[in-house]
């Protein structure tokens, strides 16, 4: 008999691996970045090298891990959510399916160790384990659904996903082009 519960470790042991590669190499040019605007010997006064790297690391840590924690949340719902529009499956079996899926997330975590001083190499790993966990989950899902529900389910995810980004991303623009005018040496 399968346990049901063999891979609910494994999100959280994924989302602690990729904050840790994120936050390291955060940490590394966050140092950088204080060195170049004169910040890091005043922080020399208070605190040894290790230390502040170390309270870098964790402040930058638990970001990453809010942040990764926050988008598997929307994620799960979105997945959830699709399922229930577009799945024959009254009884769950292709959420339970879909789970393996967090292996696949779990491996890209453990590469991520290897790249960690880079990011477009960290984003790559990161954005490969999310495709091949996408179509991973549209392949066990496949046996639940039929072709017109997977094809409304893959447009489902991937139209909710671009809205939300761009979204993101217009916020950030906005908030960006706000903060420059306010500045008051910029004309």
């Amino acid at each position: 008999m399968k346990n049901p519960y063999l891979y609910s470790y494994l999100p959280l042991l994924s989302i602690l691996l990729y904050s840790l590669t994120f936050g390291i190499f955060a940490v590394s040019r966050a140092v950088e970045l204080f060195q170049s605007i004169g910040l890091y010997a005043g922080l020399r006064e208070f605190f040894t090298d290790m230390e502040i790297r170390v309270l870098l690391l964790f402040v930058i840590f638990l970001c990453f891990f809010m942040l990764f924690s926050a988008l598997k949340l929307i994620g799960e719902t979105i997945y959830e959510t699709g399922m229930y529009f577009f799945s024959k499956d009254a009884e769950g079996k292709a959420v339970k399916a879909g789970r393996g899926g967090y292996a696949i997330f779990f491996i890209g975590g453990l590469v991520s160790t290897i790249a960690v001083q880079s990011l477009p190499m960290l984003l790559i790993i990161f954005a490969l384990s999310l495709f091949c966990s996408f179509v991973y989950t549209i392949y066990k899902m496949s046996q639940y659904t039929s072709l017109p529900g997977m094809v409304g389910f893959i447009v489902f995810e991937v139209l909710f996903w671009a809205i939300f980004l761009a979204a993101v991303l217009f916020v950030c623009l906005k908030l960006y082009n706000g903060i420059l005018a306010s500045l008051p040496f910029v004309q």
